[in-house]
């Protein structure tokens, strides 16, 4: 890994949601844009990604018409944004990611996406051949800084502002120092949250697979479950 090098300052920084309109996306764009932060939300529609973020805009108590949270499609997305999230479904992710290989060059991207199946059982983790979806997007996205991390924070819980402190740990992969430090900030500007390092990239399939645990947690428990990682400072 590399050398940690000086954190930009989050509020300098544009921070794009593609799959935005998704709950995981809209969630965690709501929480960025309640603080402060410059978000442009990411759909195939950019009609689609205006109305979300015109929506997000209202929930957050910012004016209308605001620059705060703004809406473009995807490619706009990417071109615009400085740290790029990706919370797309698991079924897209390859061929969006393979679209946007040119705006994404040079910019920190965060996978948070997790390759679930569902059958009668419940949920379960997929087979993916490049060992997880964070690194089949480092594999596409060769001039980009891929990290993983938010896979394991409640979409109801982020859409609730009413929860003014999330109690949750958030775990962050990458290979670079510096992104995965600027990763956990993202973090941690969502109150209650911790960022967390949690290894190279190799080790994100299993953080993507303990998603299917958690969602059996919250279905036999009627919650909404995270994870803390004890004894850290």
């Amino acid at each position: 890994m590399t050398e940690p090098a000086a954190i930009p300052d989050l509020k300098t920084q544009t921070i794009g949601v593609l799959g935005g309109t998704g709950p995981q996306g809209k969630g965690l764009a709501l929480r960025w844009a309640a603080v402060g932060l410059r978000v442009v939300i990411g759909s195939r529609s950019a009609e689609r990604a205006e109305q979300a973020a015109a929506e997000l805009a209202e929930a957050a108590g910012l004016p209308a018409g605001t620059d705060v949270i703004t809406g473009a499609d995807n490619a706009g997305c990417a071109s615009q944004s400085d740290i790029v999230l990706v919370a797309v479904p698991w079924d897209g992710h390859d061929a969006l990611l393979t679209s946007l290989r040119e705006p994404l060059a040079g910019k920190i991207v965060i996978d948070c996406v997790n390759p679930l199946g569902f059958d009668k059982q419940g949920p379960f983790p997929l087979d993916v051949k490049e060992g997880s979806a964070a690194q089949q997007a480092a594999a596409l996205l060769p001039d980009s800084t891929v990290t993983a991390a938010f896979h394991h924070v409640s979409a109801v819980t982020l859409a609730d502002l009413s929860v003014s402190e999330i109690d949750l740990d958030v775990l962050v992969l990458g290979e670079d120092r510096a992104a995965t430090d600027q990763v956990r900030a993202l973090a941690e500007t969502i109150p209650g949250v911790r960022g967390v390092y949690g290894g190279r990239l190799r080790n994100a399939g299993q953080v993507e697979a303990l998603t299917a645990n958690l969602i059996a947690i919250n279905r036999r428990y009627k919650t909404h479950a995270g994870i803390r990682i004890t004894d850290l400072p």
